[in-house]
């Protein structure tokens, strides 16, 4: 009877989700659908339930399309979901939000992990629709601004189903082959389905994991999508995505031209302080009379060559006081000084007889004078007090 009442082939049930199982492994969803006065059993299958946008959860009001049929082994009847949608709020809403939340708790927006743009790319990636206007305005702006930078570009979908698996192959292949220094990815504007494909989860992780910055550039200054948020930099356009990835190499050229203005004019102000130095110490009394200089030096030096003089004379004078002194006193051990006096020296064998008793009958003497020696033999000797 149910199977065969054609209006409960697809009906619109309004309520309160509650006792929610998701089941992972074979992707059905069970729960039950309740108001204030009542509650039915129902069911989504893997098939259906992978085409929501959101996940539903316990006590969120959704409205759902299916069908009534009975459940033979309980013998209940339940809603078999074909659709659902949350009642009060877009389904597109809600699923962008709850993916947010999500991959906020991953880190995928923290600020930390953003990396910063190059000053000057010398290649930037572009990942958009070929036939769209979004590419027009890039090329268009990276031309004006800084054609020095070559253009790297990777046609794709950017609304569909197809779109999200195309920019994550074309990131992917950027990361690769490493042909880029930064990267712009978006589309013009158009309504939330058409911008839908930006708030893919994996492609949020293929952009937070590419290793070149890239720069989120997703319909118009008021869209949000995904991509933005983990994205190294959001651009509210495309036109401003390109401005912002490559310098504007009018302003570059003229900021060169003032600094080199700059540069000069510090020079210049060194040269001539320079110079007005060197004119104070070329009119300096030193160089204007040279040969007062090296008369001052002149009179140093006589200065002190006469004090040298002065010292070394007296050192040589005390010298000779005291080699005088030194000479007096040998002067007058000297053993001549006595001869001299007509003393004599009585020599035996060499020797200085000092004693009488060293010498005997018939020794020769030398006997030394003043002026000579004379030669004697001992005929007998006398000791004071004997006679020998």
């Amino acid at each position: 009877m149910f199977d065969s009442d054609m209006g409960l082939q697809s009906v619109f049930v309004s309520g309160e989700i509650s006792n929610l199982s998701n089941h992972y492994k074979s992707g059905h969803i069970y729960f039950s659908l309740k108001d204030e006065n009542a509650s039915i059993k129902a069911v989504m299958f893997s098939r259906q339930a992978s085409r929501l946008r959101f996940i539903p959860e316990n006590g969120m009001k959704v409205i759902v399309n299916g069908r009534i049929t009975v459940f033979e082994r309980d013998g209940v009847y339940q809603l078999y979901a074909e659709d659902m949608i949350p009642d009060g709020a877009g389904a597109l809403a809600v699923a962008f939000e709850q993916l947010k939340k999500k991959l906020a708790a991953q880190g995928l927006f923290d600020e930390e992990h953003k990396k910063p743009l190059p000053s000057f790319p010398e290649r930037v990636g572009v990942i958009t629709s070929p036939t769209g206007a979004a590419v027009q305005d890039i090329f268009n702006v990276l031309g004006r601004r800084f054609p020095k930078a070559q253009i790297v570009f990777k046609g794709v979908s950017v609304q569909g189903a197809c779109a999200p698996a195309e920019m994550i192959a074309a990131i992917e292949e950027f990361s690769r082959k490493n042909c880029a220094d930064v990267i712009i990815i978006g589309r013009g504007g158009g309504s939330a389905e058409d911008l839908w494909c930006f708030n893919d989860e994996l492609l949020a992780h293929a952009i937070y994991n590419c290793p070149i910055p890239v720069i989120s550039a997703v319909g118009h200054e008021t869209d949000f999508t995904i991509c933005d948020f983990v994205s190294d930099m959001r651009a509210p356009t495309p036109s401003a995505a390109a401005e912002l990835a490559v310098p504007d190499i009018v302003s570059l050229s003229m900021n060169t031209a003032s600094l080199t203005d700059r540069l000069y004019t510090v020079i210049n102000n060194i040269i001539s302080a320079e110079k007005r130095r060197l004119s104070l110490i070329l009119e300096a009394r030193n160089f204007g009379d040279p040969g007062k200089f090296f008369r001052a030096e002149y009179e140093n030096v006589s200065k002190y060559s006469l004090r040298l003089r002065a010292a070394a004379e007296k050192i040589l004078y005390n010298e000779k006081n005291s080699f005088a002194k030194t000479f007096s006193a040998l002067e007058s051990l000297n053993p001549l000084s006595v001869l001299l006096r007509g003393y004599s020296l009585v020599s035996l064998g060499g020797k200085i007889v000092e004693s009488v008793e060293k010498i005997e009958k018939d020794d020769r003497l030398q006997v030394f004078m003043s002026d000579g020696t004379v030669d004697c033999q001992v005929l007998s000797t006398e000791r004071k007090g004997k006679n020998e």
